[in-house]
């Protein structure tokens, strides 16, 4: 990257020197985060505003894909915690959804299996 300023440089540099269960962690909490806020589970006074279950669903099914693909390369001692996130949220999902899914067609239970 003979044009990229010195800072990028560095910035790709450092990413290659991340291991890769840490991209992963840090991957899946990002997206654990945005499901959180599209369920309206926000830390903000007006957090229910920010519902959004399609949304919500999208990055779910996201999430479990990503779980379910990593645990076998990031051990169990990472993945477990990963789960655990991902189940709450899908039964979050359940408990705002107005009509709910039946039992494996939630969001990411095509991966996980049903969460009920």
């Amino acid at each position: 990257m003979a044009d990229a300023p010195d800072h990028i440089d560095a910035e790709i540099r450092d990413i290659s020197d991340v291991p890769a269960v840490e991209l992963i962690n840090t991957v899946a909490v990002h997206l654990m985060s945005a499901a959180a806020v599209k369920l309206g589970l926000g830390d903000t006074p007006d957090a229910a505003a920010d519902l959004d279950l399609d949304e919500a669903r999208k990055l779910i099914t996201s999430l479990a894909g990503l779980v379910t693909a990593a645990a076998p390369e990031i051990s169990d001692n990472h993945a477990r915690p990963l789960r655990d996130g991902l189940r709450s949220l899908q039964l979050a999902f359940r408990e705002a959804s107005f009509i709910p899914d039946a039992p494996g067609a939630g969001p990411g239970e095509k991966y996980t299996g049903s969460v009920i």
